[in-house]
C-alpha cells in the first residue's frame, strides 16, 4: 500500500514511521524541509518539500498510485482542500483530514471528507477516564459520536443475558472476551463473572450506558 501524508509534524512523522515499519511505502509532504528531521534517520520513503494542494508536490509524492492520503498539517483549510484534490482529481480510494475545529468536521464530512477532530476525541476520552470507573474507551468513531468501550463485567451482573443490555441504536454488546478467547454474543448469551465486554455506545446515550452497567 502506498500512503501519502501531508504534514510532517509530530502526528505526520509518527504515522510515517509506523506505516513504513509495517511494510508500506510512504511519502511525506511538508512546506518546511526542516520538519523532516522528525523522521527516522533510516526513513526510506519519499520526502517532498511543498504543500499538499500543489499538483507538482502531490505527483512527486506518488499521488497517482496512492491508496491512502492523510492530511495532518496544522491548517484545517489546507487539510480539507488537499483531501478534496486527492479524492476528486486523483481518485485516491481513502482520504482522511485532521481538523482542529470540530464545528467544521461535520461540514467536511458532508462533502465526502472523513475527519478526525483531536479536541472532540480528547474531550470524550478524558470524560470516559473520569466517569466510567474501571472501563476505558478503546476507540472512537466520527468525532466521538460513537464509542467502543471495553471493561470487565461488574460481578453483580453475572448470570444476566445479553438481551438485557441492548438499546437499539444506542447500546450494543458486540464482543465478549472469555477464557483467553473472544466471540460475538447472541441475545441469549449468558454473561459470566470475569467477562470482558466490548460495547458500542452512542455518546448521547452514555448516561444510559453507565446506569445500565454501573448503577450510576
Amino acid at each position: 500500500m502506498h500512503v501519502v501524508i501531508m504534514g510532517c509534524g509530530r502526528v505526520g512523522s509518527r504515522l510515517a514511521r509506523r506505516l513504513e515499519h509495517q511494510g508500506h511505502s510512504v511519502a511525506v509532504i511538508d512546506k518546511d524541509p526542516s520538519a523532516f528531521h522528525l523522521l527516522d534517520v533510516d526513513f526510506k520513503g519519499i520526502k517532498v518539500e511543498g504543500v499538499g494542494f500543489d499538483a507538482e508536490a502531490l505527483e512527486k509524492a506518488g499521488i497517482k498510485r496512492a491508496d491512502v492520503f492523510l492530511a495532518v498539517s496544522s491548517g484545517d483549510n489546507s487539510n480539507f482542500v488537499s483531501c478534496k484534490i486527492a479524492k476528486d482529481i486523483y481518485r485516491v480510494p481513502r482520504v482522511l483530514a485532521r481538523i482542529y475545529d470540530p464545528r467544521r468536521a461535520q461540514i467536511y464530512r458532508r462533502m465526502g471528507i472523513p475527519t478526525v477532530a483531536p479536541v472532540a476525541w480528547a474531550t470524550a476520552r478524558i470524560s470516559d477516564l473520569i466517569f466510567l470507573k474501571q472501563s476505558y474507551s478503546r476507540d472512537t468513531f466520527g468525532n466521538g459520536e460513537v464509542e467502543l468501550i471495553e471493561f470487565e463485567l461488574p460481578p453483580m451482573l453475572a448470570g444476566r443475558m445479553v438481551r438485557e443490555f441492548k438499546i437499539s441504536g444506542e447500546v450494543h454488546i458486540v464482543a465478549i472476551e472469555r477464557g483467553g478467547g473472544a466471540f460475538i454474543p447472541v441475545s441469549g448469551t449468558t454473561l459470566m463473572a470475569g467477562d470482558i465486554l466490548n460495547v458500542l455506545v452512542l455518546r448521547s446515550s452514555m448516561s444510559k450506558f453507565k446506569k445500565m452497567f454501573f448503577m450510576d
